[in-house]
Order: C-alpha cells, then structure tokens, then sequence
C-alpha cells in the first residue's frame, strides 16, 4: 500500500510561546511578489532567506480537541514533527508558485522525449474507478492499482492542463529537474524538506498558513471537502465543512495563496522533496539549510491532496514513499537555485 505511516509515541510537548517572532516576516500587503516564468511557463516567486521554527509537538490533547472525529490512536503517530527545532536558510530561492501542471509536464516530454515510470516499466499508477472497492483489494489500497491503465495523464477522472499532475515517481520529478536544468542553464531541483516548509508557512507558526482551525482553508486549499466525500461517503465526517467545486483535482491557483504568493502549499497534491526520510532526523539536524538523512529509503512528500483529511494536510505533517511510486494524489513542485555567489 503506497500510504503507509509507522506508529511511534509522540514526544513531549515544547512551549512555543514567543517562538513566533523567530520567523521571517512575510511581506506586507502591498508587497506583491517577484514572479518570473520559465521555458515551460512555470512561474517561480523568490523566497527570501530568512529562519523558522520547523516541526510541531502539539499536545495530543489539543490535537483530540479540535480533530474530534478521528481515532485517538493517530494523535500518538507524530513524533517524526519533532523537536521542534530553528532552523536558518542561508540562500534565498525561487519556489514554483504552483505545483506542476498536466500540461506543463506534458510539453516537458515532448521536448525531452522522457518515458515516465508508470509507462517506461509497463505497472502503470494508481486510479481513481467508480465501484472499485478497497475492501476487496489484495492490500485494501484506496484506489486501484498498479495498473497499466493509469499513469500521469489516466488518473481515473478528469483533468484539465492546468490540474496539478500527479502519478509521478520522484525519479520522474528529478528527470524533469535535470532536464530544465541543462535546458536553460540555471540549476532546477525538488526543494529540501526544510524549504518547503519554511516556504508553505511564509512567516506563521500556525498549522497551517491560514491559521490553527481547518475551516480555515475554505478558499485557499483543495482537501477532502463535502464534494470529494460524495465519492466516499463512510469519510464524510472527516471532511472540511465547504464545497471547493471539484470532487477530485482543481486547477491549480484556483484558491488564495499564502503570504508569500504561493498556491496549494496545502492540498491539491502531494509535493515530493529532494530529502531522504529519517523518523529522528530532526533531533540531529543542522541549523543551517538542512538537506536530510544522507541515505535511506523512501523520500519525503508533504502538503496533503484533494483526498487528504484537513488533519494530515498540516504544515508540520511529514509522510513518503519509495522514489519509484506513482500514485493518484502525488505531484510535484520545483525550486529554481537564485543565481550569484
């Protein structure tokens, strides 16, 4: 099963109270942001350097509190948030101000002649398929796959070119990296796991950039909301109390950017990152531009989808998977290297 968590025993809590004015400020309302386009019409906003509070140890109280209606058990499965530690990035960055689109990846193999994974090994992804039933799959996975009849351009439903694409491997994200990269001689790569971070919060310390309370994220994030449960009603209690329009992706932009001028840092899909997953990394990591574990297993992916509980969609909520999986709510967003010194 692609989605998979470890149960681990949450540490204790850390007062964070001051924490706060650790954070880079975010620009002020009349600041608009630094926006420019590449050759496949990705845009990229600069991320100034600057330092962060990075992770959460949340009381599972006030996690209880204010996720009543899930299982007390998964308030005890964040301990890889933890400790929450400062870290500083040294350099400033461009992030993609949206995360890769259909249509973008889709003139990147045109131009590239790349062969996805789920194409290039003949398993396909995974899919989205009306009367398919986790309960009678092998590992109750909740879509159906790998299959053949599903890869970045066949998820199961309906996408437009300006949809976030997803059933792409990690590999696939660094194919297209590498390839930008030689293309227009400016290194492009998947931002570190500290980046994304610091970048999805813009200058909060709250669980997610618009706030501490999930409906907060009505218009500003495509999460498993009222018209996605339409389609898996035994989780209706588990969805944000607003209708996005979308039961599966939006285009992406489609709700309010954060601080920072950035889109869907929560939902749509999820993000790989460029780091390795280590569950205690954060106890040892260095303060300055950390870059994860220097080996492991799986990669890390953050941000949430369309089908992602408000709860794990958290701007502190790690989760990964093995770089060649393909899967129906994992996509991709770039980070362009600032040129100089």
């Amino acid at each position: 099963m692609p989605f998979r968590r470890r149960l681990v025993i949450v540490s204790a809590a850390l007062a964070l109270a001051g924490c706060a004015a650790l954070a880079t400020a975010p620009p002020g309302p009349a600041d608009a942001p630094v926006v420019q386009t590449n050759s496949l019409g990705m845009r990229f906003v600069r991320i100034p350097a600057g330092e962060f509070l990075m992770g959460s140890e949340e009381p599972a109280a006030s996690l209880a509190r204010d996720f009543p209606q899930l299982p007390p058990e998964r308030f005890y499965e964040l301990a890889d948030e933890g400790p929450v530690h400062r870290v500083r990035i040294t350099r400033a960055f461009w992030m993609g101000q949206h995360e890769v689109t259909v249509g973008q990846f889709r003139r990147f193999l045109e131009r590239s002649g790349y062969v996805p994974e789920s194409i290039a090994d003949g398993t396909g992804g995974y899919g989205w398929r009306a009367g398919y039933d986790p309960a009678h799959s092998p590992r109750g996975d909740a879509f159906e796959g790998r299959d053949p009849r599903y890869a970045w351009n066949a998820p199961g439903f309906v996408q437009g070119e300006d949809h976030p694409v997803v059933n792409v491997s990690w590999n696939d994200a660094q194919a297209l990296a590498d390839w930008l990269s030689r293309t227009e001689g400016r290194r492009y790569r998947l931002p570190t796991e500290a980046e994304w971070e610091y970048a999805c919060r813009a200058g909060t310390r709250t669980r997610y950039h618009t706030g501490d309370d999930p409906s907060s994220l009505r218009g500003a994030a495509k999460v498993f909301d009222q018209r996605t449960a339409g389609h898996w009603p035994q989780w209706k209690a588990m969805a944000l109390p607003a209708d996005s329009g979308f039961a599966f992706t939006a285009p992406v932009g489609s709700g309010a950017p954060n601080a920072w001028g950035l889109y869907d840092m929560h939902g749509n899909a999820w993000e790989w990152v460029a780091d390795w997953y280590g569950e205690d990394y954060y106890a040892r990591s260095p303060a300055r531009d950390p870059t994860g574990p220097a080996e492991g297993t799986v990669r890390v992916r953050r941000g949430g989808s369309w089908h992602t509980w408000p709860f794990y969609a958290r701007a502190a909520y790690r989760n990964w998977n093995a770089p060649d999986t393909r899967y129906t709510l994992v996509g991709m967003r770039l980070v362009r290297e600032e040129e100089g010194p």
